[in-house]
């Protein structure tokens, strides 16, 4: 089978459930998780499917979890789909989380700040003649499931 580079979608690398891989997972590309990685996984969109287990950090552009996180997963787009399981802190820049995943950690929305802190844009309440409005206490929302 001839091998094009003259294709426009990117490859996937898939890891199957027959895998286990000890050590980093590192691609340019796309990867599809379903076996076992013991080590940090980075990928361009990282696809972690229902049977996977990851026990690491997560890094992407774009990471959906479906299967089992012990770790951080950091990306600018993070989606967990019901069947999720995350032991760890999430930072992006946007979630979804899907009715029935599992959370124990943190969700921060600092993907991408090179200080690693969220910044609100505001108006100063002086230069706007109005107060500001307070939401919360400014500290990351923490997110816990009962199952």
């Amino acid at each position: 089978m001839p091998v094009s580079t003259t294709s426009s979608s990117p490859s996937v690398s898939v890891i199957s459930k027959s895998l286990k891989i000890t050590g980093q997972l590192e691609s340019t590309e796309d990867i599809h998780i379903e076996g076992e990685v013991e080590g940090d996984v980075r990928g361009v969109s990282v696809r972690v499917g229902q049977s996977a287990r990851i026990n690491g950090t997560v890094y992407g552009e774009e990471v959906e979890l479906a299967g089992t996180v012990n770790g951080k997963i950091e990306a600018r787009k993070v989606v967990l789909t019901s069947t999720a399981h995350l032991s760890g802190d999430i930072v992006h820049q946007d979630i979804r989380i899907d009715s029935g995943a599992y959370i124990d950690g943190n969700c921060r929305p600092e993907y991408g700040r090179p200080d690693g802190k969220a910044h609100a844009v505001q108006k100063p309440a002086a230069a706007s003649g109005e107060p500001r409005p307070s939401f919360g206490s400014g500290k990351p929302a923490e997110v816990r499931s009962i199952a």
